[in-house]
């Protein structure tokens, strides 16, 4: 049976955010990670590379706690964690803003002590300025392009000021500038103490990657 720790840390506290030993996940007929270990430190930026189904994803939803392994320990030290999905399914037509969507970072978020009551919209609107949203935060979700979808996640994920983040090819299919800005929000999260863990096949997003972590069949080569 696999098991699972998760401690609590102030960000960048603890040198290592998270560890796994030993996962394995099995889908029917299929193997999607295979005795998995790795190591994520605070204040470094992390990538998962390797070709398409090499298990690159499901690692990182182990990490995030959305898919539990088959066998093997998970063990995050992080008092927030944040995961920004590759692609959302929110149905165009629901009514929801992209105000609404970066908010949704800060549901649960355990706040520092001393914190005001005003910190999470505070939180809301710095996420919406750093991926350059706010003038359309009142707009319709479902009206916006694919790159202003992928900041507003990015902005979700940065609003909930997580010690561990969780990208899974945050700049895939984006413009030149909006690609840009997004590796540098990541830099800047590391810079900040967080553990960033990204799946991506982003030349530029690898290059500039403290770490490297590289998947070829379910296994950690």
């Amino acid at each position: 049976m696999p098991s699972e720790h998760v401690a609590h840390s102030h960000r960048g506290e603890s040198l290592r955010i998270a560890r796994l030993r030993g996962v394995t996940v099995l889908f029917p007929g299929a193997r999607a990670l295979v005795d998995a270990d790795v190591d994520i430190p605070a204040g470094r930026i992390t990538a998962l590379v390797g070709p398409n189904g090499a298990g690159k994803t499901t690692l990182l939803e182990v990490l995030a706690g959305v898919r539990r392994p088959t066998a093997g320990v998970r063990e995050v030290h992080a008092r927030t964690v944040g995961f920004v999905p590759q692609r959302t399914r929110l149905p165009d037509r629901l009514p929801v803003t992209v105000h609404d969507v970066v908010s949704v970072g800060t549901w649960g978020r355990r706040r520092p002590p001393r914190s005001t009551p005003s910190a999470a919209k505070d939180a809301v609107r710095l996420a919406l300025a750093r991926m350059d949203l706010a003038e359309i935060a009142d707009r319709p979700f479902g009206s916006l392009s694919g790159g202003q979808r992928q900041r507003a996640l990015l902005a979700q994920g940065l609003a909930r000021h997580a010690d561990l983040l969780l990208l899974d090819e945050p700049t895939t299919a984006l413009d030149r500038e909006s690609a840009d800005r997004i590796r540098a929000a990541i830099r800047e999260e590391a810079e900040a103490g967080a553990a960033v863990v990204c799946v991506s096949h982003d030349a530029a997003l690898i290059h500039d990657a403290d770490l490297r972590v590289t998947l070829h069949e379910g296994r950690i080569l």
